[in-house]
């Protein structure tokens, strides 16, 4: 049996930086209010017009991610994107992502698990890889977050968190039982559905 390990990072957040001072300017907020409530100085959002969208971040973390990897883009065997923002309705992000990388056949899943989302796709490709099913899954996580947030006071609460970007790691497999994931654990409330839904 394989397992899993992370053999590749990579990042990318856009250019726009919105630090807490900006927002105190559009909505009743301050810096010491956000600091003391999450933590947070500052954060990335898409500059509207700009080439930046879920799949094109995801690409640009990716490219970072394989070449730390020292992986080709055609030895990966499966993409597994999570995101709450995709590009699209359908199709998913995971084959615009496809198509950037100029991949022709590997399989592209999205996974649409909000914040927990690359959890979820970490153990999705752990599995497949434990089973020996694939060697080399691609895992992102990106998102567009300020294109929905609700950026005056009434939204204060949430805006003030979420920002925009992309992560990606290249999971592999490997033959030490010692090294790697070892283990994960996933699970679900949904009876607490309805506290965090976005109602269409």
């Amino acid at each position: 049996m394989y397992n899993s390990r992370i053999v590749g990072l990579g990042k990318y957040l856009p250019d726009n930086v919105v630090t807490n001072d900006d927002l105190a300017k559009i909505m009743d907020t301050s810096n010491e209010w956000i600091v003391e409530r999450t933590g947070i100085n500052e954060r990335r959002h898409i500059v509207k017009g700009s080439d930046d969208s879920p799949s094109t971040m995801a690409f640009k973390a990716s490219k970072i991610a394989l070449n730390r990897a020292g992986i080709k883009a055609s030895e990966l065997d499966m993409i597994l994107f999570a995101t709450l923002s995709p590009d699209l309705y359908f199709p998913g992000s995971g084959v615009l992502l496809q198509e950037l990388l100029g991949i022709s056949s590997c399989p592209s899943m999205d996974i649409r698990m909000q914040c927990s989302g690359f959890i979820y796709a970490l153990s999705t490709a752990d599995q497949f890889i434990k089973t020996g099913m694939y060697k080399n899954i691609l895992v992102i996580g990106s998102e567009n977050h300020s294109g929905g947030l609700d950026m005056t006071t009434r939204g204060r609460s949430v805006s003030v968190i979420f920002g925009d970007g992309a992560g990606a790691v290249v999971v592999s497999g490997c033959e030490d039982a010692d090294t790697g994931i070892l283990s994960t654990h996933l699970h679900s409330e949904g009876q607490f559905a309805e506290e965090l839904a976005l109602i269409g």
